[in-house]
Parts: C-alpha cells; structure tokens; sequence
C-alpha cells in the first residue's frame, strides 16, 4: 500500500511516500541546512517572557521558544537546560522548544556551553518509523511522481471536476480559495452542481494540504455555495483528514463560510522550504547535474544573484556533489542585475 522513495540530488534528498501509487507526502532534506526537528540540544535561557508563558532560550544557532508548559515555567535567565525542538523555525517564527525529555534522551547534565547534542530524525527516518513495512527505493522518481512534485512549486492546484485551488500563506494562517471550472458540474442544476462539485474535490484538497506540509490554522473558501450550505461538506473534509498522520482537526465552518483546519506544525510548510537563495541555488545545481548527464564533456557556469552565489558558498557539500556527477567544476558567476533567486545555467565559455 505504502512505498517510500528517495532520490540524490547535490545539496539535498528528496522523499515521497507513495499511497497506492500516488504521492500522498513529500519532504526535501538539506544536511548543511536541516530543519531540527528532533533535535535535543543544550540551551540557556536567554529571557523570560510572563507576557507570553514562556521564555526564550538560545540553542545551536537560534533562539527558540519554551512554553511554561514544556518546563520553562521554575526556569530563569541564565539557565542551561536540555531541551528538544517539536516545531522548526517557520513563518518568521522561531523553533518551539520543550524540556519534557524522554529518559533515553537526557543523556547529558544540562551545563554549557550551548551545543546540540543529537539530531533528529531525517524525514525518510520519520516515515520508516511511522510506516516500517513500506519499502524504500533509492534513485530517480518515476516519471509522473516527478511531475507531481514539479506542480507543487505553483500556488496553484486543479482539483476534480476541473475545479482549480490556490494557496495564499499569510503570517496568521493559510488560506485556500476554490474556484469552479467552466464545465464543472454541467449536466447538474446549478446548485447541486455547485455542492457536488466542491464535495468530490475535498480528497484531493486533503492531499494538496498534505503534499504541501500546510500546517497551524488553514481556512478553505468553498466555491459557489452559501454559507449556510457548506455545514454540510464537514463530515466530507473530516472523512478526507483522517488518512493525514499529523491527524489535522477541522474546528468547524465559520460564519462566513470558511472551513477552519488546524493541522500540527512540525517541519516547514514546502513553500517555504522552496524559497530563499539556497532554496534557488540547489534548485539551479540540480538543472546543471541534468545537464551534466546529458552532455558531460560541456563546461557549465552559474550565473545568478551574489545572495544566490554565497549561499553556494557557504554550503561546500552540495558543490562537492555535483562535482561527483559532473566532467568538469561548475563555475559561478555572480550577477547583481538578476532579479532575486533568478538563475541561469549557461556555457562556461559564452
């Protein structure tokens, strides 16, 4: 039923996990850059913050948050204390922290400095643990599993029936509007059309919020249906939440019509993960290890943004990588003409 894919690329891993065949979760893993999750550091308070029931605590190159309840509650400045990220840093947030330990886990006695004790679990660790009898197949995704993740680049999704989605993140929330396509529902009255329509799209809905790592508070605007009608789509969307293994929780349909999801956050939402001069950069490596497949005695140069470049730089692995597949180096030069992240793969000789 399950199956769980993995494929190298300079930089970065990608993994899939595969239901029936179909992409049901992806993750990209960056080793120079992971996101923590799992990680169980040594940390000191840095500040105690009543206002917010917490206090923030400086960890391995951050500064995280630790709620009264995750043990911050008897703590003060100065502090040192062993603490495990549960949600990476994501929209502009920091990571979220906690002291509750499993034995296993406070190996060590909390004194300084600052430093990480033990990573986490990478994601193709995390789907193994939560899915031990998938097999795991190392190499390039099948044809139409690329094309899947290829999409999820785009804001926007189709959805059965021609109905199209689109992902708006905002720092509070993510909303999600439905638009109706133009056949949809077309042999049906209009308003069961309408119902239908938005009915039957809600499994793949579900799968796009999952694809996508979505996470915190996800508002869906139903297309074309009053508000006092879509109620009755809830029992649809809890059906279509439960195959979720972060088992989001539908807090119900608000006044105005918007289906309210309150999905965990752990690792980053994919459109962040997708974004920044590193995220651009790999991207850019990953067409010039295409290339090099393709033509290996061809001499390729990078030619991008200088904040592109020195995110490069300052993650020699993931040049080292390519290395491995490619004749010859990659040369970079740096363009302060290019708009951000803007890349191009060109001849080194041009």
């Amino acid at each position: 039923m399950f199956r769980i894919l993995t494929a190298r690329h300079p930089g970065e891993t990608h993994v899939a996990l595969l239901r029936e065949g179909v992409l049901d979760e992806f993750y990209i893993h960056r080793p120079a850059a992971p996101d923590g999750i799992g990680d169980v550091h040594v940390g000191r308070v840095i500040a105690r913050v009543p206002a917010m029931a917490g206090a923030f605590v400086a960890i391995d190159d951050a500064e995280g948050f630790l709620p009264d309840t995750g043990g911050a509650a008897t703590l003060t400045e100065g502090s040192y204390l062993l603490v495990r990220v549960t949600r990476a840093a994501q929209g502009g947030k920091g990571p979220r922290l906690t002291g509750r330990l499993a034995p296993d886990e406070a190996v060590e006695t909390p004194a300084g400095p600052v430093r990480r004790l033990r990573p986490g679990p990478t994601p193709l660790e995390e789907l193994q643990a939560a899915y031990q009898d998938a097999p795991v197949a190392h190499g390039a995704f099948p044809d139409d599993v690329a094309a899947d993740i290829d999409a999820l680049a785009t804001a926007a999704f189709t959805l059965h029936g021609g109905m199209h989605g689109t992902v708006t993140p905002t720092p509070a929330l993510t909303a999600i509007d439905l638009d109706m396509g133009a056949g949809t529902g077309a042999n049906l009255p209009k308003a069961s059309a309408q119902f239908a329509a938005n009915r039957d799209a809600i499994p793949e809905l579900a799968r796009q919020i999952r694809l996508r790592n979505l996470s915190g508070a996800v508002l869906i605007d139903f297309a074309g249906i009053p508000a006092k009608r879509r109620a009755a789509l809830a029992p649809t969307l809890e059906a279509a939440l439960q195959s979720d293994r972060l088992k989001p929780r539908l807090a119900g349909i608000s006044a105005l019509g918007f289906a309210e999801i309150l999905r965990p956050r752990r690792r980053p939402p994919l459109h962040e993960v997708l974004r920044g001069p590193l995220a651009a950069g790999l991207a850019a490596l990953r067409e010039a290890a295409a290339t090099a497949a393709q033509n290996p005695a061809t001499r390729l140069a990078l030619r991008a943004p200088p904040s592109v470049i020195a995110a490069l730089q300052s993650h020699p692995a993931a040049l080292a990588d390519l290395a491995h597949v490619s004749t010859h180096p990659l040369l970079l030069r740096s363009d302060p003409t290019l708009p951000p992240e803007r890349c191009l793969i060109e001849d080194a000789r041009a």
